[in-house]
């Protein structure tokens, strides 16, 4: 298929690019069902889209004193004592002469690279997705596919969700319900995958599945799971149903009638 590109969430331009879930009441953007295991929703929710901004004036909370007896002192300039002596700052004998000059940079120590991480101020989902960023890399994919109406001559057709089983509270305790699953080395998940309803049935969400599953080995996962939901509409679930996975290269992990795992080796 020409014309596709896959690109990680990382930012708020890649953010602004998922696509919308084929039903309105639902959205991506807003979605925390899998990282808050007892409110977490799927609900669209418009206050989530807008980047959180401080209170006007707001100031940081002053530092409590370690004197409990100081505290109504806290906060006040202490005045100038007229009978306190004078100390000079103290000379060092073995700094440079050019003290004003920056000391050179040494060659040998080694060179932090700045580490890779969200804005502050993000939407509330963007901050979700960039947990993990500086240790485990990207959490969500979208997948664009050429469209010469589209701005940039694209547009996004399909969305995926993953990340270690550590980010995602409610996979956590999904496994729970089934002991007999592999507990070392622990899977990596797929927590969501979507294609948009104008693009359904070209292969899209197999495409994009296959280039997760290949980004999870290459960081290091032998295995990934994945929940679909059963007895929902196509357009209820971002889940995908059983043969969806099965396609996919996953087998049935657990054939539950309510919540199935389905697993792949990597």
């Amino acid at each position: 298929m020409d014309g596709i590109r896959i690109v990680d969430v990382t930012d708020r331009p890649s953010f602004e690019r998922i696509p919308p879930c084929a039903d309105p009441s639902f959205d991506h953007r807003t979605c925390d069902y899998w990282e808050d295991a007892d409110r977490g929703s799927k609900a669209h929710r418009a206050s989530w889209l807008r980047a959180a901004e401080p209170a006007p004036g707001a100031r940081p909370p002053a530092r409590r004193p370690s004197n409990p007896f100081l505290a109504d002192l806290a906060g006040r300039d202490a005045p100038d004592n007229p009978f306190a002596p004078r100390r000079a700052a103290a000379a060092n004998p073995f700094a440079l002469d050019d003290a004003d000059e920056p000391l050179p940079g040494n060659p040998f120590a080694p060179q932090r690279a700045a580490r890779p991480a969200v804005a502050s101020g993000a939407a509330p989902k963007l901050t979700l997705l960039g947990r993990g960023l500086a240790v485990f890399g990207s959490y969500a994919k979208v997948l664009l596919v050429g469209d010469e109406t589209a701005d940039g001559g694209e547009r996004a057709a399909a969305y995926a969700q993953f990340g270690p089983l550590s980010a995602y509270p409610r996979a956590l305790r999904t496994r729970e319900l089934y002991p007999r699953l592999p507990q070392a080395p622990l899977p990596a998940v797929v927590t969501c995958i979507a294609v948009t309803a104008e693009d359904r049935g070209r292969g899209l969400g197999q495409r994009l599945v296959a280039a997760v599953c290949d980004d999870l080995a290459a960081r290091g996962f032998a295995a990934v799971e994945a929940y679909p939901e059963v007895r929902v509409s196509a357009d209820a679930t971002s889940a995908a149903s059983v043969a969806f996975w099965e396609r996919a290269g996953f087998r049935v992990a657990v054939a539950d009638e309510r919540f199935p795992v389905v697993r792949r080796e990597l």
